[in-house]
């Protein structure tokens, strides 16, 4: 699928991200066959609390030159353009450095084999290297852009630093690649020493991790600032709802005061029988109100999206994107036959009785335009499949077998699958479709495979 793509993010979180242009509007589908053995259903993990507790979603302005983004030299340049847009295209350029770095530094960590990942840690780290280089070279003069320029530098030196000391944490281990090695703890200590020489931070901050931590979160949340949009979630079914439990509500009562009034016809005087007759009926009533209310509910809401995601320029507050949110539980024969289709495809002994939990989202770019160099935003959601595994069981189980009369046993650990299918629907129709194996444990994301693809029109 080239428009849209599946990746993991966390030890238990999925990102699905696509671009988006202007005056654009696209669809995507996401279906959840969740095995029963997970104990997940309507009654233990409501669509509401998976969706505000698991689901995030991210929008931010997006350049096709996401491993290299080589922005244009005016964005950091006080000399081109106006003062007031320095800190806009400052933040754009850091941004993006941000993400090619982290997108680039988890890549790299895929690579197993020392011949593959040297010489990819090698490339990126002389990328950006250039790149920060490309951002110092333009340091303002005035008191106020400067604060901005080293609000920026301060955190992406930082975040470079810790990137790659990650990045030789996890390497793989061979004494014939210590020249590499000692190439990136270089690089690791010219970005300390750069910043105690400039003095970005006190040595206070600096002694207490705690405190050096938040203050790189708040620095990345200012370079974030006119890059990333602000979101507005509403909720599209409040007025419906409150008009479902009302009319419920007074059709119970009416019934309710029906018996009251009979009651009170056949006992011409208060009793004890009908003090008890009475509270039968009030209680009768608290039982069955919610669970009608509940069933009625259910019945209405099936099929109707359920919040709307509006997405605006932190500067000037214009509206740039919303998108309209859908998340129900579904039955097998509501599936549409392209998906059946991809689930189908799987092995008889894999087709387990399963929950089916479906995803939608329709995103309408009101922006006719967007910022100087950039040509796309980047739709992200993140799906945190923590809420699915919670039921599973612990522990590790054994493996025995016999070698030469020999008994011997090995450790394996609970593996589980859950199959998901992602539909993409473009501007003009076309679809594409895939499905996805994510086989996990109660820690971490093992592996997703992508099975089958196809495309149509």
């Amino acid at each position: 699928m080239n428009k849209i793509k599946l990746t993991q993010d966390e030890n238990l979180s999925i990102k699905v991200s696509y671009p988006l242009l202007p005056s654009d509007q696209q669809r995507f589908d996401l279906y959840f066959s969740l095995p029963d053995e997970m104990g997940i259903s309507p009654k233990t993990l409501t669509e509401e609390h998976y969706f505000h507790s698991s689901i995030q979603s991210h929008s931010a302005y997006f350049s096709d030159q996401l491993h290299l983004p080589l922005v244009r030299s005016r964005f950091i340049s006080q000399k081109k353009g106006e003062q007031s847009d320095y800190r806009l295209n400052l933040n754009l350029f850091s941004y993006q450095i941000r993400i090619a770095l982290d997108t680039d530094i988890k890549q790299t960590l895929k690579l197993k084999e020392c011949e593959e990942f040297y010489p990819r840690a090698i490339e990126l780290a002389e990328q950006i290297t250039g790149l920060l280089k490309k951002l110092r070279r333009y340091t303002p003069p005035d008191r106020k852009l400067r604060a901005y320029f080293e609000n920026a530098d301060n955190y992406l030196s930082w975040q470079v630093e810790q990137s790659f000391l990650k990045l030789l944490s996890r390497a793989p281990k061979s004494s014939e690649f210590t020249s590499e090695r000692n190439f990136l703890l270089t690089l690791c200590r010219n970005e300390n020493q750069y910043r105690k020489e400039n003095q970005y931070n006190s040595q206070v901050t600096l002694s207490d991790p705690n405190r050096i931590t938040n203050k790189m979160r708040l620095l990345q949340r200012l370079i974030e600032y006119g890059v990333v949009f602000q979101k507005q979630v509403k909720n599209l079914n409040t007025n419906l709802n409150r008009f479902v439990r009302g009319t419920v509500t007074a059709v119970i009562m009416a019934f309710v005061m029906l018996l009251v009034l009979n009651a009170r016809t056949n006992f011409t005087e208060v009793t004890i029988a009908l003090i008890a007759m009475l509270g039968v009926i009030y209680g009768l009533r608290e039982i069955f109100k919610d669970d009608i209310t509940r069933i009625i509910w259910r019945r209405i809401q099936k099929g109707l999206p359920k919040w709307k995601v509006i997405y605006r320029h932190s500067v000037n507050k214009s509206r740039i994107a919303s998108q309209t949110i859908w998340l129900e539980y579904i039955r097998n024969k509501d599936l549409p036959l392209q998906v059946d289709q991809l689930l189908q495809t799987r092995r008889q002994q894999n087709k387990q009785a399963a929950q089916l939990l479906h995803f939608r989202s329709d995103t309408k770019v009101n922006a006719k335009g967007f910022l100087p160099g950039y040509d796309a935003i980047q739709q992200r959601f993140y799906f945190n499949l923590t809420p699915f595994i919670r039921f599973l069981k612990r522990g590790e189980g054994r493996l025995y077998t016999l070698d030469n009369g020999k008994i011997t046993k090995q450790a394996v650990e609970r593996r589980y699958q859950i199959n998901v299918v992602l539909m993409h629907t473009d501007k003009q129709n076309q679809q594409q479709s895939q499905r996805f194996k994510i086989t996990l444990n109660r820690s971490a994301i093992i592996n997703i495979e992508a099975i089958e693809s196809v495309v149509a029109d």
